[in-house]
């Protein structure tokens, strides 16, 4: 979908603590309004775009997620929703890119209360599994800072059982400069495992900033 004129809905609020979360307005300090469904609905029909996003935090967390998903494609709106892969819920989307969190994503050890927290929710298979069989087609997108983490997301997948092509793995990094020091060992991993490599482009047309 990269490149796809999209209306972003992102929901304020994670069960998860990621220590590289780019919004962490979203995550460790949550903030936002409070909107009703019908505003976020006719928001979504007056930008314009074909497609909605609904992304987070975590946006399967609040159950009104499962209404706005419905009322967005009965006005004719294809819906993506963005999760980690923890929380289910009975909202049928035309697409869910499921980002799982690996063993390397929790907190540092200045934060032991939420590195357990977080290990405790990261990894629901199940859920997973879920979440791929209610939706009208999928994707699994890792999130890689180094060696460790990509043989950690081949473990996954082949838990999982997911197939090559629906594997997207994409570089951590906040700059141009990091994910150009990754791009290259990376996408060979991904070409030598059938996986897909996934750059952040909205970090290379503008940069690490909100809103983007």
């Amino acid at each position: 979908m990269t490149g796809t004129n999209s209306f972003f809905i992102r929901t304020s609020g994670c069960n998860l603590r990621c220590w590289f979360c780019d919004t962490p307005y979203a995550s460790w300090q949550p903030e936002g309004d409070w909107m009703t469904i019908d505003s976020l609905v006719e928001a979504a029909k007056t930008s314009q775009c074909d497609h909605v996003v609904l992304t987070g935090g975590e946006p399967l967390l609040p159950i009104g997620a499962v209404e706005l998903v419905r009322r967005l494609r009965s006005a004719a709106m294809h819906v993506t929703i963005e999760t980690a892969g923890t929380v289910f819920r009975d909202a049928m989307c035309d697409l869910v890119s499921i980002s799982p969190k690996l063993a390397g994503s929790g907190p540092k050890a200045d934060s032991p209360k939420q590195h357990l927290r977080h290990e405790a929710a990261r990894w629901r298979p199940q859920v997973i599994r879920q979440l791929i069989g209610h939706a009208g087609d999928h994707q699994l997108k890792f999130v890689v800072d180094d060696a460790r983490d990509f043989a950690d997301a081949v473990a996954a997948v082949g838990e999982i059982g997911a197939a090559a092509e629906t594997v997207w793995i994409m570089p951590q990094g906040i700059s141009t400069a990091e994910l150009d020091s990754k791009a290259t060992w990376l996408a060979a991993l991904c070409h030598d495992h059938g996986y897909q490599y996934c750059d952040r482009m909205h970090i290379r047309w503008y940069g690490n900033r909100r809103g983007t």
